[in-house]
């Protein structure tokens, strides 16, 4: 199977024409729907390149968690995390930059900035705390803001560097949590009662930025064909959780009790959220919607007495929704394109016109 980067390539250095080019997309079209291959799905994530990148990342566990074991209760907190964060990087240079193993790069990734942060943490708790024995055997600090506000700020740093050597794509995210982490620690350093009061603002604030920044990422690469598109699936998987659990909890106070009322506005709030996804052609921010659409479609059938089985019908109604998205994604979404203006759409990720549905 030649990939479309590969006809482009070929393109451009003048090895076929455009004419030909097309044709071969054609045939490769006619042979999945012989083959019964799957269509392409615009939204591709590169997690796992084989059956091999679970193996590794199941080495990676046992060995991580014996190691980090072993390291803590001899040297401590600081040092065993510190170590551990070395071993994520040295194991990285194998799996992430020599192997290009998708899995376990984000595995170690994660692990690395994980135990960075923790080990930072613990040194700056130590720092700023007299009560602490000594430094090799320093607790994780995480009651006072300045300490952890630090930690996150110096991991920002260190995922830098990590996305510098490896650049694995979900290193970006991870990167922005950092920031977005330290900003938190910082004012809530500064002004406890105002961080504690507009906590859930702040962290509405952070979701849009991220997604602004994820959209701009997206924006240059509208073909969904470089590292560009992983780094904003990324951005956007961060982005969503923190837009939509923070809006539903400012508009409509949580929904731990809800109205029939109530309900329908999520209802509409999660209409409005698949049709979000359908323009930018991300589904996470819908993804994140769904639990609260759950709620809503069961108090809508325990007011209405439709039916007895609240639960059943309403994982009914969203699997039924789900799957009539997953069937024709992008068919409704060249709908919706359709009409939506143009000086919008242009900026919105192409919709392969050609390609199987």
């Amino acid at each position: 199977m030649i990939s479309e980067e590969s006809l482009e390539k070929a393109v451009a250095r003048g090895l076929i024409g455009p004419d030909q080019a097309r044709a071969l997309r054609m045939i490769e079209s006619e042979r999945r729907k012989a083959e019964f291959e799957p269509a392409p799905d615009h939204e591709r994530l590169r997690f796992i390149t084989g059956f091999g990148d679970i193996f590794v990342v199941i080495g990676l566990g046992l060995f991580a968690s014996a190691l980090g074991y072993f390291l803590i209760n001899a040297f401590g907190a600081v040092t065993g995390f510190a170590g551990l964060a070395v071993t994520a990087w040295l194991l990285a240079e194998q799996f992430s930059r020599r192997r290009r193993m998708a899995l376990p790069s984000i595995v170690l990734l994660l692990g690395f900035a994980v135990a960075g942060f923790s080990a930072f943490n613990g040194l700056f708790g130590w720092l700023t705390s007299p009560q602490a024995v000594a430094l090799g055997k320093a607790a994780l600090e995480f009651e006072r803001p300045a300490p952890a506000a630090l930690a996150a700020l110096a991991t920002a740093g260190l995922v830098g560097l990590h996305y510098w050597r490896f650049r694995v794509p979900i290193t970006v995210a991870a990167g922005v949590a950092a920031l977005v982490a330290a900003l938190f620690g910082l004012i809530a350093t500064i002004s406890p009662a105002f961080a504690e009061a507009a906590l859930t603002p702040l962290i509405l604030a952070a979701g849009i930025g991220i997604f602004t920044l994820a959209m701009r990422f997206d924006a240059k690469d509208l073909q969904r064909q470089t590292r560009k598109t992983d780094i904003a699936f990324w951005l956007h998987l961060l982005a969503a959780p923190m837009i939509v659990h923070s809006l539903i909890a400012l508009v409509f106070g949580g929904v731990g009790n809800i109205q029939t009322g109530q309900a329908m506005g999520l209802i509409a709030l999660f209409l409005a959220l698949a049709l979000l996804a359908l323009l930018i052609d991300r589904r996470a921010i819908l993804v994140s919607g769904l639990v609260y659409a759950g709620i809503a479609f069961g108090q809508v059938f325990k007011v209405s007495g439709i039916t007895n089985a609240v639960i059943p019908a309403t994982l009914l109604v969203l699997g039924g929704f789900i799957l009539i998205l997953s069937a024709g994604w992008q068919p409704i979404r060249r709908l919706v394109l359709a009409v939506t203006p143009a000086r919008i759409r242009l900026a919105l990720p192409v919709v392969q016109l050609g390609s199987p549905s």
